[in-house]
């Protein structure tokens, strides 16, 4: 009895959902970056920065979100644990030392030197997410996407429950959060960084994953539904501090849940049954013709396909275009096994193949999708910086109810997106990118109620952006990997990530930073002002002409997006098409 005790527990450290739970709880604190709107206030009020300074900050804060070739380089050459500790201490030493000055207990630094302790600190999120999706992916080769997306949503969540754990706290110093978020995310990585690793047997297909994903599954949904429900209760009641520590409890309890899968997985079923364990590389390898070493699979034909097919092809019934296509593309691959053909000598990949970066870069379709990112993508990462303060023109003092809403809306954006998508390539086999054009869309209309203050507006442009936001990363990373391949997917997706602070230098760093400071001396100038003041812009004309200009952004972005759907449709007639029914 004590042996088979023993047995089960060894097999619960072991467990893959063990690792995957840990991962999870890391990414719950991995969301320092959409804390930055709640604690730009304290930092611009405690060292007297204007609105383009504390833009500065937040460019050095999407830096560091966003280059991760470091972490990536120390998970492929030492355990995950070496990259998690180091996000650790990064993580500690960034934030906390801007603490300290913040406080007054450290001299202040020149603004390049908070810059690096901003980008140092908020860089310790790329060693995270790296350590979390690498093991991710190892334990679970055949469900990528679904692990993907759950730990890409809690990283999404982090703000929104770093926030709640604040207001937990009742600190009446304002600057006590960014303590908070210099000592959480290090001491929970550090305390679980020995978990996330490759397990034993981690390539076998069980029968009970379909199930424990659904779980898991629904205590996202659950979590964020919670989250929502306690931000709004917060903000339009008035509650005790008793109820508020209640309310933090139960986080906690929905966040220790998922727990259970390995438990039960472990303790409660049997490990001897039936099991697939057939292994799938972790990158698949193209496959080779076994009549000719030379002559790869019906994909490698897909571009001489595209040069045979008669004109008039594209304009068939779907059903009759796949099977006119699927014929071209046998009697090509006949023609070729016998020396009747060749199939023509390229330079490089074709759409669908794996594609180094180098090749990439060369292609319209992979600009296509940076810029519509880099417009998209930046003119959420511009309000998600300055929610803040647009939140505070618009008279709300509390503003870290904004902050958590659009951490809980970016969330669901990434999982009703990555769904939303794969409805479209599956069920309808047409490109992808066509929802990221409506996640444009609603950006710019969320952009639109920022612009004109209506009644409501933050709240319902919160969720639009948050949505549509969110979605960018669950859409652009399966764009990418089914246009360029997974081969070199790691360095393609690192390098399209740059969009993101690149978007907000140009947006958040000389547009609304620009403007806001503009509109702020407009009204400075018509009051009694002590110049030794902070500037503060009041009413809806702070973030008016950006916000117009954001929504033009997500308009032109929509565009090219649907450029791209145009462009790539025979791609994913053959990827998607013959598993149509």
């Amino acid at each position: 009895m004590a042996s088979t005790t023993r047995e089960k527990f060894a097999s619960f450290i072991n467990n893959r959902w063990l690792v995957f739970v840990a991962a999870m709880w890391i990414q719950s604190c991995a969301g320092n970056g959409y804390l930055f709107g709640s604690i730009s206030p304290v930092i611009k009020s405690s060292l007297n920065y204007n609105q383009k300074e504390l833009a500065r900050l937040g460019v050095a804060k999407d830096l560091g979100d966003s280059v991760g070739f470091i972490a990536g380089s120390l998970s492929e050459n030492f355990p995950l644990w070496v990259a998690l500790l180091v996000g650790a201490v990064q993580n500690l030493v960034g934030y906390g030392w801007v603490w300290l000055i913040v406080t007054g207990r450290a001299p202040v630094l020149p603004l390049w030197a908070m810059c690096f302790l901003i980008f140092a600190g908020n860089n310790g999120e790329t060693y995270f997410n790296t350590g979390s999706l690498v093991s991710g992916v190892q334990n679970f080769p055949k469900s990528r996407g679904p692990v993907v997306g759950i730990l890409k949503g809690f990283a999404g969540l982090g703000g929104a429950i770093l926030s709640q754990i604040y207001t937990m706290i009742h600190s009446p110093d304002p600057a006590s959060i960014i303590l908070m978020v210099a000592v959480a995310p290090a001491v929970v990585a550090v305390s679980l960084m020995f978990f996330i690793r490759p397990v034993g047997g981690h390539r076998q297909l069980r029968p009970t994953d379909g199930a424990s994903f659904t779980f898991i599954y629904g205590v996202c949904i659950l979590l964020a539904v919670y989250l929502m429900a306690v931000m709004l209760i917060e903000d339009l009641v008035v509650v005790s501090h008793n109820i508020v520590t209640i309310f933090t409890i139960v986080l906690f309890v929905i966040l220790v849940v998922p727990v259970l899968v390995p438990i039960m997985t472990s303790f409660f079923m049997d490990s001897n049954g039936p099991v697939d364990t057939v292994e799938e590389p972790l990158v698949p390898k193209p496959e080779e013709d076994q009549q000719d070493p030379g002559l790869r699979t019906p994909d490698l034909i897909l571009s001489e396909v595209e040069d045979e097919k008669p004109s008039d092809v594209d304009s068939l019934p779907a059903s009759e275009r796949h099977k006119r296509i699927a014929q071209l593309q046998t009697q090509l691959m006949q023609a070729a096994a016998k020396g009747a053909v060749r199939v023509k000598g390229r330079r490089g990949p074709h759409r669908g193949e794996d594609f180094t970066l180098m090749q990439a870069l060369v292609k319209a379709d992979f600009w296509l999708i940076f810029i519509s990112l880099l417009l998209g993508g930046g003119s959420g990462l511009t309000v998600i910086d300055n929610l803040g303060q647009m939140s505070q023109s618009l008279g709300y003092n509390n503003t870290h109810v904004f902050v958590s809403m659009i951490s809980i809306w970016n969330f669901l954006g990434r999982i009703s997106g990555g769904y939303f998508s794969e409805l479209v390539v599956r069920d309808y086999a047409y490109p992808r990118p066509v929802a990221l054009a409506v996640a444009q869309v609603v950006m710019a209309i969320g952009n639109v109620f920022f612009a004109f203050g209506w009644p409501g507006a933050m709240y319902i442009g919160t969720l639009l952006i948050g949505l549509g936001y969110g979605a960018h990363w669950a859409i652009v990373p399966a764009t990418a990997s089914e246009l360029f391949g997974l081969k070199n997917f790691g360095a393609l997706y690192n390098f399209l990530t740059l969009a993101n602070p690149a978007g907000s230098l140009v947006f958040s760093g000389m547009i609304a930073s620009t403007i806001y400071d503009m509109e702020a001396e407009k009204q400075a100038h018509g009051s009694v002002f002590n110049p030794d003041d902070v500037l503060k812009c009041d009413g809806y004309i702070c973030y008016f002409l950006t916000s117009l200009i954001m929504s033009g952004f997500c308009i032109i972005a929509c565009i090219l997006s649907l450029i791209l759907v145009r462009r790539t449709k025979p791609v994913y007639t053959q990827l998607y098409g013959k598993t149509r029914t």
